[in-house]
């Protein structure tokens, strides 16, 4: 079934009361992750014009190490692969199991630079039942692009796509 999405004027928290029952919609009509979760990138990109890259990193065990955050969805320039638990702004919000705000990059201890024109970053973990799942990373090439509402209601998104999956 093809989405039906739509760009959505007005302020940032009007934008996110618009576009919950979008992701909503995305998350009943699919049962395929990857590709639910691709769409959800994309309808969060196309609204949010100060959004420079946004994805979904998984956290996984692999070859390289006990545990690290493997590449996700996304949309946006090329992307690192693997962050390891503990590292940059996705691999401490895992470790702390919890939303990070940074409103300038340059000054967060650690900050792995995919992409050297990011300025401001937001990262919500996915939790269930208490273990992290993975992160929704979003980054902006523009300082201070992230505040309380988008904390708000991006924990609101991932709680829908955890509950979904």
């Amino acid at each position: 079934m093809e989405p039906s999405l739509k760009i959505i004027q007005g302020s940032k928290e009007e934008k996110y009361h618009e576009l919950l029952p979008q992701i909503k919609a995305l998350l009943k009509e699919e049962n395929d992750l990857i590709a639910t979760l691709a769409n959800m990138t994309g309808v969060l990109k196309m609204n949010f014009e100060e959004f420079s890259w946004v994805g979904f990193y998984f956290l996984k065990n692999t070859i390289h190490r006990a545990s690290e955050l493997v590449l996700g969805p996304f949309q946006g320039k090329p992307a690192c692969t693997r962050i390891g638990v503990g590292h940059g702004v996705c691999g401490k919000s895992v470790e702390l199991k919890q939303t990070i705000v940074v409103p300038e990059v340059s000054k967060f201890p650690g900050h792995i630079y995919c992409d050297p024109n990011s300025r401001s970053e937001i990262v919500v973990p996915l939790v269930r039942n208490k273990k992290v799942l993975g992160v929704l990373d979003i980054d902006s090439d523009r300082l201070g692009t992230f505040d309380e509402t988008d904390q708000k209601f991006l924990q609101k998104i991932v709680t829908e796509v955890v509950r979904k999956f």
